[in-house]
């Protein structure tokens, strides 16, 4: 085949190191655009970003010229220089070290667009823990709990 052709949408969940809540109002909308400007840099285009204090969650394209790793690297070290860069509340700001990373029909995306925009609403209720767990199952993913975590 002589055209490569690719459409893959990812809905990626990451959350700070220690599910500390260091992702402050004051700052949120900033830090999900800056997470949209490195996913554009990488042509994975972002479709939506949320969260909330202690999470993020990326709705994007991933790109046929980046691997997965490479994108969560990115936008990760990139990311957490950025914010350590908005105050001393910020100066041990980390994310932790894994990720979760689903791929998405492009049917299914209105409803997740949805369900990122109501992140704060649906954390008055849930828990990170509850929801990152709640994906797992629904992807069919095998994990062992003590490694989820730290």
């Amino acid at each position: 085949m002589a055209q490569t052709l690719v459409k893959n949408y990812l809905h990626i969940v990451f959350s700070t190191k220690h599910r500390a809540p260091m992702i402050h109002e004051s700052v949120e909308k900033e830090l999900h655009s800056y997470l949209a400007g490195v996913c554009k840099e990488l042509e994975c285009y972002p479709i939506k970003i949320g969260g909330y204090t202690d999470h993020v969650h990326i709705v994007c394209s991933l790109s046929k010229k980046i691997a997965l790793m490479t994108l969560m690297e990115k936008i990760k070290s990139h990311s957490s220089k950025w914010i350590k860069t908005k105050g001393e509340m910020f100066q041990n700001f980390y994310w932790q070290g894994g990720y979760g990373a689903f791929s998405v029909r492009e049917s299914d995306l209105p409803r997740l667009i949805k369900y990122l925009e109501n992140q704060h609403e649906h954390h008055k209720k849930a828990k990170f823990k509850d929801e990152y767990l709640s994906f797992l199952a629904e992807y069919e993913i095998d994990y062992d709990e003590k490694f989820l975590w730290d």
